[in-house]
C-alpha cells in the first residue's frame, strides 16, 4: 500500500510542489536562486510525468478514466506553466540593459509577455487537444472588432511603449510642447505622462498625442537652461558704452551660471533705440523666473546710475527728446541727493534731513580688482553704491567663498556702524566703482530723530548675518551677535531710548 502511494505520481507531485515552495520560503527572493529552484522544480517534475508514461508535450489519446484524464490533465497544465516560470525567471535573471533600467524593464515585459502568451496556446492544444489553427481563425472577428473598440487604448499603449525605448524625456524633464504648453514630468506609463505645469495643476496627456507632437525637452542636455531678454534704450549713449553697461549688469547678477558666460550684444539700432540682447544660462529651468526678475531690477538700476534711459516698444514712433528734469531733481541736482532719493532706506526722510545728509556724503572711487574693505576689518561708514559692482568674499582655512554681490543702491558697511563689530569678507570691486560713504556720527545724528531708520538698517543687518550663515562655516566674524543683544547694542550706541522697539 505504501509502495503503491510512493508511486502515485499525484502524490510525488504533491511532495516536489510542498519542497519547492518550502526551498523559495526559506532561500528568500533572490533571483539567482528563483531561476535555480524554477530549472530544479522543472526537471524532477519532467522525469516524474516521463516515468509513470505521460508526454506533457502532446495531447492525450484514448483515455476514457475520467479521474486519469484530470489528473493528466492537471499535471500537463502544471508543467507548461513550470517551463513557462523557468523562461520567465531566466529572462528577469539575463535580459539586463547595461545603464538604462527602463528600457531593460520594458524588454524584459515583452518578452514575459509573450512567453506566457505562448504558454498558454501550447496548454489549450496539448491539454485540452483543441486545434489552435482553427480557434486563431475564428476568433478573428472577435479580435478585430475588440482591436476596433481599444483603438485608442492601444495606440496610447504602443506610443507608450516606443516613448519608453527613445526616451525623448524622463521622470523630472520640463519639456514644451506645440502651442507653448510647458510643464515637469513627474510619472510616465504604458497609457498617459502625467505633467505639473507652471500653477502646480496636474496635467494627464495620452501617450499617442506625445509621440505625435513636437516637444522641446528645456533639461537636456544638462539641467542648466537658456534665457535671452531683449532691451531697448534711447541713442543717448553709444551701442559699445551701452553694450558694456549691460555686461555689468551680468556680472552683478547672482542667479546665473558663469560657466558658458552670459553675453550682451547689440542686435540693432535705428534713430528710435539700440537693442541690447542678455543671453545668459542658469542652473534649473524652475530658477528662470527668479533669474529674470533679477536682471530686470539690475537693468534698471544700472541704467538709472549711468544715464541710460528706455525707450518705447518697437512699432510705436515716439519722438526722442531729452527727458526734462522734475521738481525735485530741479532743486536739489546733486548726486548724493539723487541716490539718497532712489534708496528706500532714505525715502521717509525729509527734504531737509536728505539735505543735511547728502552734505555730508564723501564720494569716494575704487579700480577694478581693488579691496574696499577688508576681512577683520571694522567700517566707521555706510557705504552706498553708486556704479559699478563689488564682490564680498569669505576667507577661512585658505578657502575663499562668495557672500554676496553688490551693485548699485546697495549698502554695506553696516555691520560696523550698528554694532561695532569686523566686516566678514573682504570687499572687492569687480569694476570700477563709485562709493558714497556716511559717517557714523551723521548718520547718528539723522537715526536719534528717525528710530524707523535704525529698525530698516537693523533689519538689513539681521538678513544679511542670516544669508551669510549659509554660505559659510559658523564663526564669530560671520554669525554675528544674537538678534536681541543686536538691538541692544545699536540702541547704546546711538542713544535711542529703550521703549523704541525696532528688529
Amino acid at each position: 500500500m505504501i509502495q503503491q502511494l510512493l508511486w502515485n505520481p499525484l502524490f510525488q507531485f504533491s511532495i516536489l510542489v510542498l519542497g519547492t515552495v518550502a526551498v523559495r520560503v526559506v532561500l528568500g527572493r533572490n533571483p539567482t536562486i528563483r531561476f535555480i529552484v524554477s530549472v530544479c522544480f522543472f526537471a524532477l517534475l519532467t522525469a516524474t510525468l516521463l516515468s509513470h508514461g505521460i508526454t506533457p508535450y502532446s495531447p492525450d489519446i484514448g483515455d476514457d478514466v475520467l479521474s486519469r484524464k484530470i489528473t493528466t490533465g492537471s499535471l500537463k497544465a502544471v508543467w507548461w506553466i513550470g517551463g513557462a516560470v523557468v523562461l520567465v525567471t531566466s529572462v528577469r535573471l539575463f535580459l539586463i540593459f547595461e545603464n538604462k533600467p527602463r528600457e531593460g524593464r520594458l524588454a524584459q515585459d515583452l518578452v514575459v509577455g509573450v512567453i506566457y502568451l505562448g504558454a498558454g496556446l501550447a496548454l489549450i492544444a496539448n491539454v485540452f487537444s483543441l486545434p489552435i489553427g482553427t480557434l486563431i481563425a475564428t476568433s478573428g472577428a472577435f479580435a478585430i472588432v475588440l482591436g476596433l473598440a481599444l483603438q485608442s487604448t492601444l495606440n496610447d499603449v504602443f506610443s507608450g511603449v516606443a516613448l519608453n525605448l527613445g526616451r525623448p524625456y524622463a521622470v523630472g524633464d520640463w519639456i514644451v510642447l506645440e502651442g507653448g504648453f510647458q510643464g515637469r514630468v513627474v510619472e510616465t506609463n504604458w497609457r498617459s505622462t502625467h505633467l505639473v505645469n507652471g500653477t502646480e495643476d496636474l496635467v494627464v496627456l495620452p501617450n499617442s498625442t506625445l509621440a505625435k507632437a513636437r516637444l522641446v525637452n528645456l533639461t537636456r542636455p544638462d539641467e542648466t537652461h537658456g534665457v535671452s531678454i531683449t532691451v531697448r534704450f534711447l541713442p543717448t549713449r553709444t551701442p559699445a558704452a551701452i553694450e558694456e553697461t549691460m555686461r555689468t549688469v551680468l556680472l552683478s547678477s547672482v542667479s546665473i551660471v558663469k560657466i558658458p558666460p552670459p553675453s550682451a550684444l547689440v542686435v540693432g539700432i535705428d534713430s528710435q533705440a539700440i537693442e541690447i540682447e542678455l543671453s545668459f544660462r542658469v542652473s534649473g529651468f524652475s530658477l528662470s523666473g527668479a533669474a529674470r526678475s533679477e536682471i530686470f531690477d539690475l537693468i534698471y538700476r544700472h541704467a538709472k546710475t549711468t544715464g541710460l534711459k528706455m525707450a518705447g516698444p518697437r512699432d510705436v514712433a515716439i519722438p526722442y527728446q531729452e527727458a526734462a528734469l522734475d521738481g525735485l531733481s530741479a532743486k536739489h541736482p546733486g548726486t548724493p541727493w539723487r541716490l539718497l532719493e532712489s534708496i528706500s532706506l532714505f525715502t521717509t526722510l525729509t527734504d531737509d534731513e536728505k539735505d543735511a545728509l547728502a552734505s555730508s556724503m564723501t564720494r569716494r572711487t575704487y579700480q577694478k580688482n581693488s579691496i574696499i574693505a577688508s576681512q577683520g576689518n571694522k567700517l566707521s561708514s555706510l557705504m552706498i553704491m553708486r556704479t559699478g559692482v563689488a564682490v564680498v568674499e569669505h576667507t577661512e582655512n585658505g578657502a575663499r567663498s562668495e557672500l554676496a554681490r553688490l551693485s548699485p543702491g546697495d549698502l554695506f558697511g553696516e555691520r560696523g556702524v550698528l554694532v561695532d563689530a569686523a566686516e566678514a569678507g573682504d570687499t572687492r570691486a569687480l569694476t570700477f566703482v563709485v562709493i558714497y560713504e556716511i559717517s557714523k556720527e551723521d548718520l547718528a545724528a539723522v537715526m536719534r530723530d528717525r528710530p524707523a531708520l535704525a529698525e530698516e538698517l537693523g533689519v538689513l543687518l539681521s538678513r544679511r548675518m542670516e544669508d551669510e550663515e549659509h554660505l559659510t562655516n559658523a564663526n564669530a566674524l560671520v554669525h554675528g551677535p544674537h538678534p536681541d543683544t543686536l538691538a541692544s547694542r545699536i540702541r547704546r550706541l546711538f542713544e535711542i531710548p529703550k521703549e523704541t522697539e525696532f528688529l
